[in-house]
């Protein structure tokens, strides 16, 4: 009925199954990190997905290096322009998401207030995220 080597590929076969299943199973977690991340920042994950791109050594935030999946998506600010970003995955843990450096849209009322300020002002430093929340 079963020799050794039918029952060494059976098994052989079913752990690769399990491998995939547990390798789908962490990338819908990086996905699922993802949309909360680019959500919160306020921009748009494009195709809706992470694509994988590596298996090996990353550091994680405590600089150890650890066996880990590297993931790959892209997102938009605008609508115009594609921007890459990464997320990497210690198992079922995400390590961190990088975003590339993207410039951040305002509008032209948004634009001419800051402007008047910086006359109004001359020499004075805008901070950013101040102004927003007292714009908002």
């Amino acid at each position: 009925m079963f020799d050794l080597t039918t029952l060494f590929l059976l098994m052989c076969a079913l752990g690769a199954g399990a491998w995939f299943w547990h390798a789908q199973g962490i990338r819908e977690r990086a996905l699922a990190a993802v949309v909360r991340h680019c959500r919160q920042e306020g921009v748009e994950l494009l195709d809706d997905t992470v694509a994988f791109a590596r298996f090996g050594l990353e550091r994680d935030l405590r600089g150890r290096r650890r066996l880990g999946r590297r993931y790959r998506f892209e997102f938009t600010v605008t609508g115009e322009r594609r921007h890459h970003g990464e997320v990497v995955m210690f198992g079922p843990r995400v390590g961190g998401i990088r975003l590339d450096a993207y410039a951040v849209e305002t509008s032209p009322e948004a634009q001419q207030d800051l402007n008047k300020e910086a006359v109004r002002e001359p020499g004075k430093v805008v901070m950013l995220d101040q102004w927003r929340r007292e714009r908002s």
